[in-house]
This record gives structure tokens, C-alpha cells and sequence, in this order.
């Protein structure tokens, strides 16, 4: 095996883990903002896969999105439980979800990619991968 198989290997044992180290981590994301520059990314292996380059004009956001069912407010007006139809799914990857807030915030950047940095019991974090438009 391959130092560089050996090191996605690792990143993904230790992502399934959750040792204290990732627990502090996302604890401390969760406090923070909802969209949030890096300055480099969690993954870097990930990342130069996604095409991702440590020079000027690339740079790392961060974005925390909801996990699970989109839920809408709507009144039961006397239903059962079973007929309220409250969660639904929206049809679309909390990732895209991800990358879609990244853009509307950086509207001078285009995408290159975004993963998985991590999760917890409510949110999904995300890094997308961006870079400034020439």
C-alpha cells in the first residue's frame, strides 16, 4: 500500500473513530459561524483530489448545515400524526445544500469541489473549495 492510500485510510479511521480530539473540534465549530474561511483545509489529501492548490487565489470555507429532514411549519389543523407530512426530504444532498450557501457569501469565487470535515447529533460541516474568478 501506497503512502498515499495509506494516509486516506487513516483520515477515514479516524473520521469513523470520533476520538476526543474531533469531538473538541466540532464542538468548537458549532459555536462558531454558519460560513467560516480556513485558512487550510482538514482533509488536504481530499482536497488536492477535489483540485485544490495551497497557492494565492484558492481558499477553504467552512459551512455548517442541518442534518437530516427538512422540516416545515405547517398547522396538523386536527390530523393524525401519520398524516401531518411535517418532514419531507428536499430532494437534494445537505452537500449541495452546502455549496450553495458558500457561493451566495463569495459571489467573486467560483466552486471547485467540497466533502465531509465532520458531524455531530444536529449539524453536518462541510469544506467547499473555492477560488477566486480571473
Amino acid at each position: 500500500m501506497g503512502l498515499h492510500e495509506y494516509a486516506v485510510k487513516s483520515f477515514a479511521e479516524s473520521s469513523r473513530n470520533r476520538s476526543d480530539a474531533y469531538r473538541k473540534r466540532v464542538s468548537a465549530w458549532r459555536k462558531g459561524k454558519t460560513i467560516q474561511r480556513v485558512e487550510k483545509p482538514l482533509n488536504p489529501l481530499r482536497a488536492r483530489e477535489l483540485g485544490y492548490k495551497a497557492k494565492k487565489g484558492f481558499f477553504v470555507i467552512r459551512v455548517r448545515t442541518k442534518r437530516g429532514k427538512r422540516v416545515r411549519n405547517s398547522a396538523d389543523l386536527g390530523r393524525k400524526p401519520g398524516k401531518n407530512r411535517k418532514r419531507e426530504n428536499p430532494g437534494k444532498p445537505w452537500k449541495w445544500f452546502a455549496e450553495r450557501k458558500a457561493l451566495r457569501s463569495h459571489k467573486n469565487a467560483e466552486l471547485i469541489g467540497s466533502y465531509l470535515a465532520g458531524e455531530d447529533g444536529v449539524y453536518k460541516f462541510f469544506e467547499v473549495l473555492m477560488r477566486t474568478k480571473q
